[in-house]
């Protein structure tokens, strides 16, 4: 991990395991998100700030870069073919892009019910749930839900077609950089990937710090990862002008 000098960093907290969080991330300023324990999972919603119907895409994201998953240098697009932000740095191969997130019902049913009436801020709630939440402080309903990144989980597909969760995947101090390319809301839920096995209900906390970064540079490896990055980057560069 390369360390971040302190007169740069603007902001920092820890969302709890289970927890919601956003922000909206300026241009040229990069928010790095930490699996502080191991093993942690942060779901994550992308949107333009300025006009929440233009938001990340998968399919875009996946067939622009001819990839499957998120790593370094790898980019998160939106539906109109602009980078939102770029992964300028991480320690880890593989972010999972696939699987969404856990339902109501799907918590239900692996580990029952624990109300906040009966374990306060320790109750169970689903990556769907805890997302929405955050999504309505900026207006938006679950009509607003599009597609979530998982950042720190990894799944592997056998011969067979048949997706499986990787454990361990993620050490203690797992981080990934994301340079906002445009004024991009970062929603996020720390909560349990959906193909996380655990016969216990996971919830890690994870680490967010803020910080001033330089804009992508002509030669920036995210600009110049494969010929359609260099499109998506002036895409979004001219939105600006």
């Amino acid at each position: 991990m390369i360390p971040i000098p302190e007169e740069k960093i603007l902001y920092e907290t820890v969302v709890s395991g289970g927890w919601n969080f956003s922000r909206i991330v300026r241009r040229g300023r990069t928010l790095r998100i930490t699996d502080l324990e191991g093993g942690g999972n942060a779901s994550a919603l992308f949107y333009n700030a300025d006009n929440y119907a233009e938001r990340y895409n998968m399919g875009d994201t996946m067939k622009i870069q001819h990839i499957s998953s998120l790593f370094k240098h790898a980019c998160i697009y939106s539906d109109m073919g602009r980078v939102l932000m770029s992964i300028a740095d991480t320690s880890n191969d593989w972010h999972d892009v696939i699987c969404g997130v856990t339902y109501r019902e799907d918590i239900l049913k692996r580990f029952g019910t624990r109300t906040y009436q009966e374990s306060h801020n320790d109750f169970y709630r689903s990556g769907f749930d805890s997302l929405t939440v955050e999504l309505a402080k900026y207006g938006m309903t679950k009509r607003d839900f599009t597609n979530v990144v998982n950042f720190f989980s990894k799944t592997v597909i056998d011969a067979d077609g048949n997706m499986t969760f990787v454990a361990d995947a993620s050490p203690a101090g797992s981080y990934v950089d994301l340079r906002a390319e445009m004024d991009t809301l970062v929603i996020l839920d720390a909560g349990m990937h959906p193909l996380n096995p655990s016969d216990k209900y996971v919830a890690k906390p994870i680490g967010i710090t803020l910080y001033e970064s330089e804009p992508a540079a002509a030669d920036d490896p995210c600009r110049l990862m494969c010929p359609e990055n260099q499109r998506g980057f002036e895409n979004s560069e001219n939105y600006y002008l």
